[in-house]
Parts: C-alpha cells; sequence; structure tokens
C-alpha cells in the first residue's frame, strides 16, 4: 500500500527498522508462530488450523488433550495430538525469515532469540544464541530416569507411547504442556539477557499475550531501547512499538538484512 506521495509504508517502516538495528549493539528477537507460519506450519486454531473445531475428537478440547494434568492422567491421549501435531508439521523447513535472523547476528554485537515455538527451526537454520521457551518437540526424555534422546520426526518411533530403551520408563516430548511452568533454566538464562538490557527489542509472528513477552516491550516504550514489530496483523503491544513493519517474516526480516548490507547502516 502507498501514500498520497507514492512511497511504500512496508518500504518505510523497513528502512526505519534497518537504520535503527544499524546501530545497535545487543539486539532481543522474539518469535511465535507466526514465524512458523511461513515455513507452512499449521497452527492449534485459526484460519488453517488442526483444530477449528470446539473439542477434538475425544470431546475435549485441545488445549485439555495437550495438558499437564491430562498427560498424568492419560499419557496416551496427550500422546495422541502431539503425534499429530508433529506429523502436520512434519518435514518442514527454516525459511528466509529463519535464515535471515542468522544474518542479521553478523550486523550486531550480541543478538538473541527467544522463541516461543518448538519445531527447532531456529536451530536448524543455525540461531548461535537461542532460548527454546516452549522447548523443542524433537526431544524427548523418561519422566522416570531422565535419560533423553533427540529425534529427526516420530516416523521411527517403536510404540505408543515411546518407552525409555533404558528402564522402560514413559517419554515426553521436552515442551511445555498447557498449565505447566516454563522451564526454570530457560527462564534464568532469559533474566541473565535481559539484565544486560537491549538496545532493539524485535517482535516477529507473536501476539505477545505472555507477560515475559511483553514486559521488554513495554521496556523500550518507556525509554529503554526501541521496539520493532512484525506481523501482518495488530496484537496488544503494537500501540507500544516504535516501528510496525506489516508483513509476514519470511518477506519482513530478509528485506531488512538486505537494506543492511546495501546501505551499510
Amino acid at each position: 500500500m502507498s501514500d498520497p506521495r507514492g512511497v511504500s509504508t512496508i518500504d518505510d517502516s523497513i528502512a526505519q527498522a534497518a537504520r535503527v538495528l544499524g546501530s545497535a549493539s545487543r539486539v532481543l528477537v522474539i518469535t511465535g508462530a507466526g514465524m512458523s507460519a511461513d515455513s507452512g506450519m499449521p497452527t492449534y486454531r485459526g484460519v488453517g488450523g488442526l483444530y477449528e473445531e470446539q473439542s477434538t475428537a475425544d470431546g475435549v478440547a485441545i488445549e485439555e488433550a495437550l495438558s499437564g494434568p491430562m498427560f498424568e492422567r492419560d499419557p496416551a491421549l496427550t500422546w495422541k495430538y502431539i503425534a499429530q501435531i508433529e506429523s502436520a508439521c512434519r518435514g518442514a523447513r527454516p525459511n528466509a525469515g529463519h535464515h535471515a535472523i542468522v544474518d542479521l547476528a553478523d550486523h550486531v554485537e550480541h543478538l538473541c532469540v527467544v522463541t516461543q515455538n518448538v519445531d527447532g527451526l531456529h536451530r536448524a537454520a543455525g540461531t548461535r544464541e537461542l532460548i527454546e521457551m516452549h522447548g523443542n518437540i524433537h526431544r524427548l526424555f523418561c519422566i522416570r530416569c531422565g535419560q533423553s534422546r533427540t529425534v529427526p520426526d516420530y516416523s521411527r518411533l517403536m510404540q505408543w507411547p515411546p518407552r525409555c530403551g533404558r528402564c522402560n520408563g514413559l517419554e515426553r516430548p521436552a515442551v511445555v504442556l498447557f498449565e505447566e511452568m516454563l522451564p526454570s533454566s530457560a527462564l534464568e538464562r532469559y533474566q541473565r539477557e535481559l539484565a544486560g538490557g537491549f538496545d532493539v527489542v524485535l517482535m516477529i509472528g507473536t501476539t505477545a499475550v505472555f507477560e515475559y513477552i511483553a514486559a521488554p516491550v513495554r521496556a523500550a516504550a518507556s525509554g529503554q531501547g526501541t521496539a520493532i514489530e512484525i506481523n501482518p496483523a495488530d496484537t496488544p503491544v503494537t500501540a507500544l512499538c516504535d516501528i510496525k513493519c506489516p508483513g509476514p517474516a519470511a518477506d519482513v526480516v530478509p528485506a531488512i538484512v538486505q537494506q543492511l548490507e546495501t546501505r551499510g547502516f
């Protein structure tokens, strides 16, 4: 969309974002489902989501099926829907946005990526300073002895629910289910990063409904940095952001990095 003078609004916001990032030393990138959507990953709900109805085939909401209490009561049911999600996402690859974030790290002194996504795509793209706040669906661990392993996908799991090869205990993915606490190790690392301060907070494809995501945006809005949002739609923190780039991550992030490289911001 262009303004009456023929200047593209999205081009202006991309140039502004590149200019700010080009002078930044420390950058915090926070990514959500919109980042993975550009790799063809479905969301639980919404347009194109796996679970459009209020209830699953088992008569419970997907949030209940994928909850910690349900896993304790009926691990087979929780595993059923975890496996459905993994199957629907199988074969997804990092998109241009993931790779551009890796390139962005070369233009700043320190860049930390905090993601809500459990798909492992940031790691697959080569992101170096990464906090997977909600875990990774490819890591499994035994709830009895704690032994863990990493699997490329679930196609070769020998039994359902899967069992530990050491003690035959029940395995589960190393992800945060509904009604579970965030992992203390990830939170502690995140707090250490926040304590160092950030010149720029870059929000990509997240609605920022979690407090740990919204807090650094509010800090930037209070004068402790610059907040940039990349999202096709407005979110609860849009009004707090200094720059809004209304578009998909796979288009906008590479465009920002290209500006950094060609214009030398």
